[in-house]
């Protein structure tokens, strides 16, 4: 039945397109739908050759409703000639890059159909990363954007403060796993903190910023995800500093700040026993998987430091039949016996896609974080200010706790990332109209 539904939607998106191109005012309406898709991502998504078994990153030829609307935005966009770039900046450019040295793995890949569903997962979401870009770019509609990024965080985690009382120990909200929404709540959460600082409770965004921030903290509490915790300070204090850069109205930003230190300081005290006992009582095995794991990356990176073993290929390598558990279980001391995966992004693109591959990834991820210090300074003098000071926070966090977690090769993740880097590439190409423009996209 789901696979019918799907047919019909499929089918809806020539229609669609047809009517966004003859009325462009439609096409906030299908915007919000597509951030709406977001928030549903899991139910509304169907896998084509699928191997839901398969313990990889990617189990099948997923496609979304997400992904259909993104279409029918970009060809709408292209029909009315407002589609300029394929590529648009250096970070684009940086991600084909890496998209290129990834294919070399393919060739020295166990099963290249495993394979192929990963890089069908990278070619969407740059499909996802130009329809945000070109949206932006044919409307200029900043506040339509930030407005339903802000829906998304706050409905996420009204989803999880309702597992919360539930009885759910780890909500994990929209998300498929409580890692990725802690991350996804740690990458939005300081762009509406830094909209609190900024514009206050005066204007309904900022009351509304205030709150998406508040439950973006409760949420990201509420995951006991450690990394995720322990990178909540570190986030939010980057974003603070670099909100009183913008040396405006920083005294009204200091009085801002010191209720919510009481705030977060009683909440922090209401929940530590549990946080406490998260890290405290956490098993020792748990420590234990990350070292083994790692030991059996570096040996397939040992092999295969160019080309890795295959895209979406770690898991067919940890079968009994491949060598690296044994040899990793010598680095080690000790024997292993499980399909996990290595519990790093960095470390799983290393392995399997090879240093090359790796080091363009790294090289596209720090892109945008220096796009985030670049912005700061053009857009000191703009309402929208505190997207690149919120995501500078953000970014960082994210590309941290990365060394912890594998989640960034999750599709919602990488859809929430991508999300962002449209939007720091479209400040970065309109930073001086954005400048000179008397009336400001946020209020």
């Amino acid at each position: 039945m789901k696979y019918v539904v799907f047919a019909i939607a499929a089918l809806g998106v020539p229609p669609l397109t047809l009517l966004l191109s003859l009325n462009p005012k439609w096409m906030k309406y299908a915007f919000w739908g597509m951030v709406a898709a977001m928030a549903v991502y899991q139910g509304t998504s169907i896998n084509f050759f699928s191997h839901e078994f398969y313990p990889g990153t990617a189990r099948g030829m997923e496609v979304s409703l997400i992904y259909l609307l993104d279409t029918a935005i970009l060809a709408a966009v292209a029909f009315r000639g407002k589609m300029k770039k394929w590529l648009p900046d250096g970070g684009a450019r940086l991600y084909l890059v890496y998209f290129l040295l990834c294919m070399p793995s393919l060739f020295v890949a166990d099963d290249l159909l495993i394979s192929w569903l990963e890089v069908w997962k990278m070619i969407l979401i740059y499909l996802h990363f130009l329809a945000v870009y070109s949206y932006l770019r044919a409307t200029d509609d900043v506040k339509s954007v930030l407005q339903a990024l802000l829906a998304f965080v706050i409905v996420n985690c009204l989803l999880v403060i309702k597992a919360h009382y539930a009885g759910v120990f780890q909500p994990s909200g929209v998300f498929p796993h409580r890692n990725g929404m802690a991350m996804g709540m740690i990458l939005l959460g300081p762009v509406f903190f830094a909209a609190f600082l900024t514009y206050g409770l005066r204007t309904w965004f900022g009351r509304f910023s205030a709150l998406a921030f508040a439950l973006a903290c409760i949420a990201t509490l509420w995951s006991y995800s450690r990394g995720a915790i322990a990178m909540m300070p570190l986030a939010y204090g980057i974003t603070t500093l670099a909100c009183f850069y913008e040396r405006k109205n920083g005294m009204k930003k200091f009085k801002r700040i010191l209720p919510l230190l009481l705030v977060g300081a009683v909440g922090v005290v209401a929940i530590m026993p549990r946080i406490v006992e998260r890290f405290m009582n956490a098993p020792k095995s748990s420590g234990d998987t990350r070292v083994e794991l790692a030991a059996c990356a570096r040996e397939m990176i040992r092999d295969n430091p160019l080309t890795g073993v295959g895209i979406n290929n770690w898991s067919l390598n940890m079968e009994p039949t491949h060598p690296y558990q044994e040899r990793a279980s010598e680095v080690v001391g000790r024997d292993l016996n499980y399909r996990g995966i290595v519990e790093t992004v960095y470390l799983l693109v290393c392995a399997e896609c090879g240093i090359p591959a790796l080091t363009a990834m790294l090289v596209w991820f720090i892109w945008y974080w220096f796009l985030c210090l670049r912005l700061l300074k053009r857009l000191r003098k703009t309402s929208c200010f505190f997207i690149p000071a919120g995501l500078l926070g953000g970014l960082t966090a994210n590309y941290l706790q990365s060394t912890l977690e594998w989640v960034l090769r999750q599709q919602l993740s990488l859809i929430c990332l991508m999300f962002t880097f449209a939007m720091l590439s479209y400040l970065l190409l309109n930073s001086k109209k954005l400048a000179a423009m008397e009336e400001m996209p946020v209020k």
